[in-house]
Formats: C-alpha cells, sequence, structure tokens
C-alpha cells in the first residue's frame, strides 16, 4: 500500500512544472526526502530557488493532496546551496544536482493542543488587521469553539484594548494563563508592559517572546488559534513558522494599490515557507450612505487584484462602518456590539468560511451587495 501510495504522490508531483527551467519538479530535482508513512502522511524537502516562482509551494501541497490515501502534506521548503544552485535542474547532461547540506534551520513543532492556527497578516500597516483578528476570534467564539488569540504584533500590541482587558496574565505553576474576554483567550504582551512603553527589540528577543506565547502559555485545548502578526515580513512571521505548525494564512488589505502590493509580498513570504493562503480579506471597501449611496473612498477591485494574482479567493469585503472605531476603543468587537450591522454580518460570515475551508469543505463566499 506504501509503495503504491509512494508511486501516486511522485506521479503528482513530476504534474508540477517549473516554468522558469521548463521541467518538472521531480526531473529538476528539487524535491528531497520525500517520506510517505502507513497512515497517508506524507513529507518531502523542497528545493526553491530565490528565481522561482513561489506559487510552486502551493501547487505541490494542492497535487499531492489530491491524491486518494493521503491525510497530511508537510513542506520543508530550502534554498538550494552548491553546484546546481540557481539551475533549477543540475549540471549538463540531465541529472539533478545535489544540494550541498544547508545549515540546518529551527524545525516547527507539533504544537496539537492548539488546534487549527491561522496566521493573519497584512503587507501594509493600517488595515484593519487586528479589527478583523479579533472579530473573527470572537465570532468562532460565539459558535462554540474554544478560541485563542495571540498578539504577536510586538511593536504595536492593540489586542487588549480591543477587547477592553488591562490586567497582567496570572502565573501559575511556572505557566502563564491567559486572559479571557468575548468567550477568546488572549495573550499579548500590551498586557505585560506598560502602555507607553516602547518596544526596542532586535529579532532574537521577537522569537524568544513569541516563543514563550506558544509555549509558557497555558492555553488548554483550543479548537482554533488565531495569531494577529505585525504588518510586513519581518522577525516575528519568520519567528512564528519556524516554531509551530501553521495551518493557514488570510491576508488583510485595503482597494488602495499600496496596500495591495505590501500584502502581494506578505503572501509570496508565506508561500516560500510553505504555509498557504487561504484567502484574501479587504477591509474598507466601501461605504454606503444614509441614502443607499455606494462610496468606494479608497479605491476599488485592489482585493481581488491580489486574489486573482495569487490564484487564492477573495473571501470578502468588508465595507466602511460608523462608529466601529469607536466600539473598538471602548473593548467591544462589532459582532458584539452591533451584531446585525453590515460589517458584523460579514465578519460572521468570514468565520463560516473560515471554518469551512479549514475543514477542508466547499462554502459559499460572502456576497456584498450595497
Amino acid at each position: 500500500m506504501t509503495d503504491d501510495l509512494n508511486a501516486r504522490v511522485s506521479d503528482a508531483l513530476s504534474s508540477v512544472q517549473n516554468p522558469r527551467v521548463g521541467k518538472d519538479v521531480v526531473t529538476a530535482g528539487m524535491i528531497q526526502d520525500l517520506q510517505v508513512d502507513n497512515d497517508g502522511r506524507v513529507s518531502f524537502t523542497f528545493l526553491l530557488d530565490r528565481m522561482d516562482p513561489a506559487t510552486l509551494v502551493r501547487q505541490m501541497r494542492s497535487a499531492v493532496r489530491g491524491v486518494d490515501g493521503v491525510s497530511d502534506v508537510k513542506v520543508k521548503v530550502q534554498e538550494p546551496t552548491g553546484a546546481g544552485a540557481g539551475a533549477g535542474g543540475g549540471p549538463p547532461g540531465g541529472s539533478p544536482a545535489r544540494a550541498a547540506p544547508p545549515t540546518p534551520a529551527p524545525q516547527p513543532i507539533d504544537l496539537p493542543g492548539l488546534g487549527h492556527i491561522i496566521a493573519v497578516s497584512s503587507g501594509k500597516g493600517g488595515v484593519g488587521k487586528s479589527t478583523v483578528a479579533a472579530n473573527l476570534s470572537v465570532a468562532l467564539a460565539q459558535s462554540g469553539l474554544r478560541v485563542g488569540l495571540m498578539d504577536a504584533d510586538i511593536y504595536g500590541p492593540n489586542i487588549p484594548r480591543m477587547f477592553g482587558v488591562t490586567e497582567q496574565p496570572p502565573v501559575r505553576n511556572q505557566r502563564i494563563i491567559p486572559i479571557e474576554a468575548h468567550g477568546v483567550k488572549l495573550i499579548s504582551l500590551g498586557l505585560m508592559i506598560e502602555r507607553d512603553a516602547p518596544a526596542i527589540w532586535r529579532g532574537p528577543i521577537i522569537t524568544k517572546i513569541l516563543q514563550q506565547f506558544l509555549r509558557d502559555v497555558d492555553w488548554g485545548e483550543l479548537d482554533y488559534f488565531l495569531v494577529d502578526l505585525p504588518p510586513g515580513t519581518g522577525d516575528a512571521q519568520l519567528s512564528l513558522v519556524q516554531s509551530a505548525q501553521v495551518r493557514t494564512s488570510v491576508i488583510v488589505t485595503t482597494p488602495q494599490e499600496v496596500s495591495v502590493g505590501d500584502g502581494l509580498r506578505g503572501a509570496k513570504m508565506f508561500e516560500r515557507v510553505g504555509v498557504p493562503v487561504l484567502g484574501i480579506i479587504e477591509n474598507m471597501s466601501f461605504f454606503v450612505t444614509p441614502s443607499g449611496e455606494r462610496i468606494e473612498i479608497f479605491s476599488s477591485g485592489g482585493g481581488q487584484r491580489l486574489a486573482d494574482e495569487l490564484g487564492v479567493p477573495l473571501i470578502a469585503q468588508i465595507p466602511l462602518q460608523a462608529g466601529m472605531t469607536e466600539h473598538a476603543d471602548q473593548g467591544k468587537p462589532i459582532v458584539i456590539a452591533e451584531p446585525e450591522s453590515p460589517a458584523a454580518v460579514v465578519l460572521q460570515d468570514i468565520a463560516k468560511v473560515l471554518r469551512s475551508k479549514v475543514a477542508g469543505k466547499g462554502v459559499s463566499l460572502p456576497v456584498i451587495t450595497g
């Protein structure tokens, strides 16, 4: 059974073409250490040159997941080194190049108690990423799920204010106890430092903080674990994917091109480290006046263009809504403060989409009309 599955997985990988070199990824020598166990778990190392399209990672995952009998796929992405690096295929004569042994990178550990780990990211600040993360976590908790939210935005930890919490997390039996608000378990650096204290820290300190939040916090048993990441593609993002098995990510953007361009870089970063992008959430998409006129304040179509370029769905468009920021400043996410409002309804729909897609079920995406 394993030999047959191994062969079918190899055939599936051979169907993925690297357009840069004109060969499939197997023939090009980009697959190493392929392993298939009796339970259908597949793992392999993928040698991705910086000149290769990062979408190859998602294509391979999709191809292998489509093989009957495969239950899980883990891809370790490395940059090739040695004689074949940058060639995408090996020396003249056609035989694949063997990469020199790479420097071992920190390996993510499995944290099954956290459930499905979902990274909420953006390439640019100010797009409402933390607002989206806060409301999605509350909406998931309202559906009866056990939800945790980790504020990984070390330089701008806004989650405590959005949940209306200020107390420092207690420590019990050398474990940090997360604060609970609106049915969600929370941890944030904002709960541990003075409100006006600047976080002037380099990468190694950020890595230690995030690892402590993951491993030294008594999260209990969760169904979903959302991570509110800082903008960009820096130390926090890399530390997260090196520390835990991140199931998927969503990218938050606004319609304007400057936000879309930054969001694209963020999505490419996740693809390069083997974390699939579930879809795009376009925030501040439009405003509907009391008379019913729809005004697109920040241009239009950016979220769809980003989704099309990445080959992922536009999950939803969240409208601008009067009073939303005031509720957030008072520690009341909009799905609690005004659950029947247009923005809250869309956010609740997004939570349903996340649940269905992470579970591998088909689901209709929310439709916004204004």
